[in-house]
């Protein structure tokens, strides 16, 4: 009889546990779960406020907090990010070493042929030109005549400038390529002491703060131009899945003021409202 009851108090038991596990699989709790993926992020190292954080150190920046906001919807990715300098980045992710990179780029036919790139953008480059308060100078044909801070050459600066005179041929500026790569804090020092009349630069690169912090007295102008900035991704088949997540994040981000309240942190200004 004994044997009966233990046999019948084993069965009861295997029940119950089977009947836990069942209401526990419904309910979404596993017993082990499936770590999550690490993805390997290439971000700027010196570009300070868009991201800087040179190899070993935790990445600031805008796009670094983005990245950390992405990865909070995303669970099933571990984001793991490194300061890169810029020549070696898209080299990187070229090879399969990064599986994403981050740095303001701008899309291209190029660029989309290589990696993937989401649709909806990371954030946006304002062009705008930084001059003394008393040169009135507010946007580009007021550049005519005047001396302005060369521009890395075959940069964007420099692309763009030479977009708009071609567009815009009624106003000659004198427009001059440079490889000297000299920091931009230093070209704002070269307008306020009236070396240059103008520096044209796009502004998530800290200028503001440079003004405010030398006290410069150097105001910078309204986008005179805006472009749309993207992360760039591994292609491979793994990766698609990945691209499909951010995008989808990406949008979300946008719409529900996360990006406007990480831009004004960083920038000082909003950039959604200039996205394309």
């Amino acid at each position: 009889m004994s044997a009966i009851k233990s046999r019948f108090g084993r069965r009861s038991a295997l029940a119950i546990f089977g009947g836990v596990a069942i209401t526990l699989a419904a309910s979404g709790v596993g017993y082990s779960q499936t770590p999550a993926r690490v993805v390997k992020i290439a971000t700027s190292a010196e570009s300070k406020p868009l991201a800087w954080g040179a190899i070993g150190v935790e990445p600031q920046g805008y796009e670094p907090d983005l990245l950390r906001e992405i990865n909070a919807k995303l669970p099933q990715y571990k984001f793991e990010m490194e300061g890169v300098a810029d020549i070696a980045q898209e080299t990187g992710l070229a090879t399969g070493k990064y599986d994403m990179a981050c740095g303001g780029y701008y899309k291209s036919p190029e660029r989309a042929k290589q990696f993937f790139i989401p649709e909806n953008p990371m954030g946006a480059s304002l062009m705008k030109i930084y001059s003394r308060k008393d040169s009135n100078i507010k946007e580009m044909k007021d550049l005519v005549g005047k001396r302005i801070v060369p521009a890395t050459a075959g940069g964007g600066t420099y692309k763009f400038m030479m977009s708009w005179q071609k567009e815009n041929p009624q106003y000659q500026l004198e427009v001059t390529a440079s490889s000297a790569g000299i920091p931009y804090p230093n070209r704002l020092d070269e307008v306020q002491n009236g070396k240059f009349d103008a520096l044209v630069l796009p502004s998530n690169l800290g200028e503001q703060t440079v003004i405010e912090q030398k006290k410069l007295d150097v105001v910078a102008s309204d986008p005179v131009y805006s472009n749309n900035t993207y992360m760039l991704i591994h292609r491979s088949d793994e990766n698609k899945v990945l691209a499909d997540d951010i995008n989808r994040v990406l949008k979300e981000l946008r719409d529900d003021g996360t990006m406007d309240k990480l831009s004004q942190k960083w920038f000082g200004e909003e950039i959604v409202k200039y996205m394309k």
